[in-house]
């Protein structure tokens, strides 16, 4: 019995050391797992959330405050802090510097395949320094979804990401060795740019439509999206029926010049050069020449002539354009082709950026509402013989332009009824201009002509602020040419640039007009130029007009000075500015042009002085007045006089008459005596 006891005390205790062992066990592995389960995305942000956090990484600190409310939003958001860190895991809080950089493959693992195989991916397996990681691209606790516009990875978004890298000028653009330049530039003038930035068409490719986000390889790799037989199906993912809509002949060529063997999409369509338009296909123009070259061959409705000489073809601008890349309408089905066309050519096809400065223009807006007056791109430009303006056959040759022009805004033609103003005459002012002797009779080609101040497409009215002739405008059109004189009236008082008032000031066609422009040394602008002066500065010019220079100016002596001589013409300034004709330091060599003894004593001559201003002028004022208070009391007091003196005179005057009468009847008796 005792045994038996003995036998169950020691299982009992060994039960007893078994229970408190597992007890133990659990205590310690609750103890080692606190830290991992309190290791929550709340810990992390109770430091990281300071703005002032800072760590320290190869001797250089750098912030690591994290957004928690950016975070919340980003696609990691369900996620802890050590699913991305796993060193951390485990660890206690606070952890120490210099964890491991994240890797994400962990969750993207073929992502992460794709990368690493990629252009990009090698640059970073050889060490280099400039070759982008995830982050580069995704950001690092602010990762958005690609659909979120906000997203640098968001389609409209993506150019700009990838120009961080790969504009011109760039570390990454210098290191390149395949000759793509401006790449980034020509996306954005591209069909593809274009209708991504300026239309928002999220549907327009991007970098990554062609490039693919991850597996970026060059051309040359077989396994390339770009590489040249892969190009057709890269380009179809948007394309889809692009075979189908081609046609069969370009350039007076079959398409498929050998059997089964079609070109590559790039061979027509730069890379990131793409641009809208019509590319030559469809027809021969030996197809439409079997036609269009009868002299007799007229329209059936208007009866006008459908006749194209090659000649003139042959001679254009368009020589090497085949017809069906302006007559894009035209089907190879049709017996005759051209039967199919319904709308007249479109030059913006081709020529896009010109046709949205002519679309807003006064000609562009007259076409849109079916103006019969409005002139069209063939008005000015021809059909079949467009030349370029460097050709002097062509009408926009610069010796031609004014005459083009004049088709329609000579006095009496189509454009001419329609002004309202003062601007009659234009052609003819014109051509008596400066600008018009130095084309029409000097043959001047670097003259001015209608299209250098109206520019050729956007032409805009003088009240439109984008017009080239705005007043706003004005000096920097006749800058193109008058560059110096510019730079002058910039700095002067009349700039807008220097003087800062509600008051208009005056441009270059206050002085010089618009189409009546005279050369400044001759006569008449010279005598004329002070009344423009005195139209802003009436007062000064009261006050010249009485001065010796300005009474001699207005007998029409040219050789006196007048206000251009003393204040310069275009570098008008303040006469406290040092570089002002009129300071201090330059007055006398001002008055020695026309006085050439003239000493610093000359100079102090009151060139506006005036006894008409007894606020400025007092003592010329009071003098003035006190001499002709003097003369004319003079005169009063002599009048006064005269008449006081007039009875006295009138009576002397009859005493004398009497008294000779009677000294004559005496010498008159005297002699009868005798």
């Amino acid at each position: 019995m005792e045994e038996l006891v003995h036998t169950l005390t020691n299982r009992s205790r060994k039960d007893a050391r078994s229970s408190f062992r597992w007890l133990g066990l659990v205590f310690f592995a609750a103890l080692w797992l606190v830290p991992a389960m309190g290791q929550e995305n709340s810990d992390c942000f109770a430091c990281h959330s300071d703005k002032a956090l800072t760590g320290t990484k190869t001797g250089k600190s750098f912030p690591v405050f994290i957004d928690e409310k950016r975070f919340g939003e980003s696609v990691h958001s369900a996620l802890t802090c050590v699913s991305c860190h796993t060193d951390l895991e485990g660890k206690e809080l606070p952890h120490a510097e210099g964890l491991a950089e994240v890797k994400c493959g962990t969750c993207h693992a073929t992502e992460q395949e794709l990368h690493a195989k990629s252009l990009h991916g090698k640059a970073i397996a050889r060490g280099d320094a400039l070759a982008p990681r995830c982050k580069d691209c995704h950001g690092k606790h602010d990762i958005l979804s690609a659909k979120n516009r906000m997203s640098p990875t968001s389609v409209l978004k993506v150019p700009f990401l990838c120009g961080k890298c790969h504009t011109e000028g760039s570390p990454v653009t210098a290191q390149r060795t395949i000759h793509q330049d401006h790449i980034l530039e020509n996306f954005s003038e591209s069909i593809h740019g274009q209708a991504l930035f300026k239309k928002g068409l999220i549907v327009a490719p991007n970098c990554v439509s062609c490039h693919t986000p991850h597996s970026i390889l060059p051309h040359t790799d077989p396994a390339s999206s770009i590489a040249r037989r892969n190009i057709a199906a890269t380009c179809t993912k948007c394309h889809a029926q692009i075979e189908v809509v081609h046609r069969k002949v370009i350039r007076g060529e079959l398409w498929e010049k050998e059997a089964n063997k079609l070109p590559a999409c790039v061979d027509c369509h730069q890379p990131h050069k793409i641009r809208k338009v019509f590319y030559t296909q469809g027809m021969a123009d030996k197809d439409c020449l079997g036609c269009h070259e009868r002299r007799d061959l007229k329209s059936s409705k208007d009866g006008r002539s459908l006749t194209v000489k090659i000649e003139e073809l042959g001679d254009s601008r368009h020589q090497k354009v085949s017809c069906s890349q302006c007559h894009s309408e035209v089907s190879v089905s049709h017996l005759r082709p051209c039967e199919t066309i319904t709308k007249k050519v479109e030059c913006s096809s081709c020529h896009a950026e010109v046709a949205q400065q002519y679309q807003v223009s006064i000609h562009g807006k007259l076409v849109s509402k079916n103006d019969p007056n409005g002139p069209t791109c063939k008005d000015c430009h021809g059909t079949h013989s467009v030349l370029g303006k460097l050709s002097p056959n062509s009408p926009t040759f610069p010796t031609n332009v004014p005459g083009l022009c004049a088709r329609c805004h000579r006095e009496g033609q189509k454009a001419a009824a329609r002004y309202t103003g003062s601007q009659h005459e234009i052609i003819e002012h014109y051509t008596e201009s400066i600008h018009g002797k130095g084309l029409m009779k000097s043959g001047l080609t670097v003259t001015a002509t209608c299209t250098s101040c109206h520019t050729p497409h956007s032409v805009l009215p003088k009240t439109d602020t984008l017009s080239s002739v705005n007043r706003k405008n004005v000096p920097q059109t006749c800058g193109r040419c008058h560059h110096g004189i510019e730079e002058q009236f910039e700095r002067s008082i009349h700039s807008v640039l220097v003087s800062k008032t509600d008051k208009e000031l005056p441009v270059c066609n206050d002085c010089h007009t618009a189409h009546t422009i005279r050369r400044a040394d001759e006569t008449g602008f010279k005598l004329e130029i002070m009344q423009q002066c005195g139209r802003c500065h009436e007062a000064i010019a009261k006050t010249y007009f009485d001065t010796y220079h300005g009474k001699v100016s207005q007998l029409g002596y040219t050789k006196t000075a007048k206000c251009y001589d003393c204040h310069g013409a275009h570098d008008i300034l303040a006469t406290a500015d040092p570089q002002s004709h009129l300071s201090r330091q330059n007055v006398v060599a001002t008055c020695q042009k026309c006085h050439a003894g003239a000493t610093r004593k000359f100079a102090g001559y009151l060139t506006h002085a005036t006894h008409h201003d007894p606020q400025k002028y007092p003592f010329l004022f009071w003098t003035f007045w006190g001499m002709t208070s003097l003369l004319v009391g003079t005169f009063v007091i002599g009048g006064i006089h005269t008449l006081l003196w007039l009875p006295r005179a009138l009576q002397m005057k009859r005493a004398n008459r009497k008294r000779m009468e009677q000294e004559n009847k005496g010498k008159n008796g005297n002699d009868k005596e005798a």
